[in-house]
């Protein structure tokens, strides 16, 4: 899992999105499912990257999922809302980075802390490719 220098901080203004439990997301336990966890973090990468890329970046490139290390500390029910944040706290390795997430609740108590490694590919060749340093820099600074 992420160490501590990567927690966010003043370096790291990284990108926030609220996020509110529907009864769907529920499971037979009375609280948001796993797996909708992981869905939360790729919407918030997702988001992220279309709030910061250029267009000509969202149109040339995709980005693919290639490990989530996930700690799961809080529950969540169906209408809580959580404030998700996530940001890049490492310059990328190749075709690859680190995106750290973090979902908390009204109370700033850490209900979710990931850090999920992703790969940029080239959607014409449909190949890995280096991240380019234009787009690393707009990251690593949001």
């Amino acid at each position: 899992m992420s160490d501590p220098s990567s927690s966010p901080g003043e370096e790291h203004s990284g990108f926030t999105l609220s996020i509110t439990a529907r009864p769907e997301d529920i499971d037979e336990l009375g609280h948001v499912n796993n797996a909708v966890w992981v869905r939360w973090i790729q919407e918030m990468a997702t988001a992220h990257w279309q709030a910061i890329a250029p267009q000509d970046a969202i149109e040339r490139y995709i980005w693919v999922v290639t490990r989530h290390e996930i700690d799961y500390r809080g529950n969540v029910g169906a209408g809580d809302t959580v404030t998700g944040y996530t940001w890049i706290s490492e310059p990328p390795r190749g075709a690859r980075f680190w995106r750290n997430v973090r979902f908390t609740g009204p109370d700033g108590a850490i209900k979710v802390d990931a850090r999920t490694n992703w790969a940029i590919i080239e959607r014409e060749s449909g190949r890995p490719v280096r991240v380019p340093a234009d787009l690393s820099d707009l990251f690593l600074k949001n």
